[in-house]
């Protein structure tokens, strides 16, 4: 009880409104103090899908905004960061192409897993610019050439810009990484501003918005040169069939949360079949998440969860018992149909409620709001057949080529990964719908 106490304090504080504006007030104040310009960084890894899209954006930032913009090479993030690297490539070349589309960029369908070599010259060339104001432009050049397998076009580049030798790429590498570490991340696609960190195309709309309330922005009003994109749920289109959706989900997992209330949302106004498919936590699946990592995820969660209007901040974390104890129940719960109610609620006691789901009466107040029974819950507690059931949905994860919660996909599509990707599905839904009337 007390380490639970302790934990829903700490979480509440580490993810206050009030924290956050101190923190950005005391960059704001130590800015004004030294005369020193707001300056944004950004980390580029060359062969990194989302980097590519980000890069399109630097230029145009820099020509909206009152800011100085940083450049760093970095190398791919560690194993402890990213455990299914090669997974998560192959996905990201796939997603950066649907974002493309969506953001009006550019990026190739289909693209293949770059040649090493390539990588390696696209990375020299890159290290030789870090920092300069041409940056930007050579790295979208780059990119296109490196995405496109032109050897020819890399040549060039190198003709006019030249690149660094092993010696000067490597320390380029090591000097970008080093500020990454200490800025406090480890992914690329990264831009860090006074004390925050936000991802890609996906986060740059929260950049955008603190850049604008610095009085940075030189066209207020003007739309965001990447909004914040979510569900529609408008028309439905006429159809016969029910779309089945595969949601993966933990119970650890905060993405998780502020996704299932989504989910069910969109399920239903759809008329879904929504196939529950429940997995263990990945550090109970071997998959480590160093401390950097966790803390990103849990500020990220809050700013995403206050978007979608949604609690989070008091966390009891459910690794361990806590969450083979809901998987349990929520074995049982699926087929008395509870499973939507009780998933909804587990996940919310564990992230905004702070309730302690390893705990009996923590578990059992959690089961009685969902409608089940104390006996429905001693019987769960006691049947083992929920880790056969879990087994069996992580395969099918890796089948669908992801790794990590929460993922989806409709009628046996591509599947998606992360609550950003709701619009996306939203998108296949439809796409679905009209191809099966």
């Amino acid at each position: 009880m007390l380490k639970a106490a302790i934990s829903r304090r700490v979480s509440s504080i580490l993810t206050s409104r009030g924290l956050r504006n101190f923190r950005r007030a005391l960059h704001a104040l130590r800015r004004r103090l030294t005369g020193r310009a707001p300056t944004v960084h950004y980390f580029h890894q060359a062969d990194d899908p989302y980097s590519h899209l980000a890069a399109q954006l630097l230029a145009p930032l820099a020509a909206r905004y009152k800011v100085s913009f940083v450049t760093w090479v970095v190398p791919a993030p560690e194993k402890a960061a990213a455990p299914e690297y090669e997974l998560l490539a192959a996905y990201g070349r796939r997603d950066a192409a649907r974002l493309a589309r969506e953001y009006g960029l550019e990026f190739p369908e289909g693209a293949a897993a770059p040649d090493p070599q390539l990588v390696r010259r696209a990375t020299a060339l890159l290290a030789k610019a870090a920092g300069s104001e041409g940056f930007a432009a050579l790295a979208v050049a780059a990119g296109r050439a490196l995405w496109a397998g032109d050897s020819a076009a890399l040549d060039r580049l190198q003709e006019e810009h030249g690149a660094a030798g092993d010696k000067e790429m490597a320390a380029a590498l090591a000097k970008g990484d080093g500020m990454r570490r200490k800025l406090g991340h480890y992914l690329s696609g990264m831009f860090a501003f006074e004390g925050e960190w936000y991802w890609g195309v996906d986060r740059l709309n929260y950049l955008e918005e603190r850049l604008t309330e610095a009085g940075l922005d030189r066209e207020p009003g003007k739309p965001m040169l990447a909004p914040w994109r979510d569900l529609t749920l408008g028309s439905v289109p006429p159809s016969n069939r029910r779309p089945v959706i595969d949601y993966w989900f933990s119970f650890r997992s905060p993405y998780s949360w502020i996704s299932v209330p989504r989910m069910l949302k969109l399920a239903r106004h759809y008329n879904a079949d929504l196939r529950l498919r429940f997995v263990l936590p990945m550090v109970m699946r071997g998959l480590p998440v160093p401390l950097t990592k966790r803390m990103y995820i849990v500020r990220d969660t809050k700013r995403e969860a206050e978007r979608a209007g949604l609690p989070f901040g008091k966390v009891v974390d459910s690794v361990g018992a806590g969450a083979a104890r809901a998987l349990a129940v929520l074995h049982h719960a699926i087929p008395l149909g509870k499973g939507e109610a009780f998933a909804e609620l587990g996940c919310r006691a564990v992230f905004a409620d702070g309730i302690d789901i390893a705990s009996d009466s923590g578990l059992m107040d959690v089961a009685r709001r969902a409608g089940l029974t104390e006996e429905t819950v001693r019987k769960a507690l006691a049947d083992p057949s929920w880790e056969a059931a879990v087994e069996e949905n992580r395969k099918a994860l890796f089948e669908a080529g992801l790794w990590g919660v929460p993922s989806f996909r409709v009628d046996g599509m591509p599947a998606h990964w992360g609550q950003d990707r709701f619009w996306a599905l939203e998108q296949d839904i439809i796409a679905s719908l009209k191809q099966n009337p």
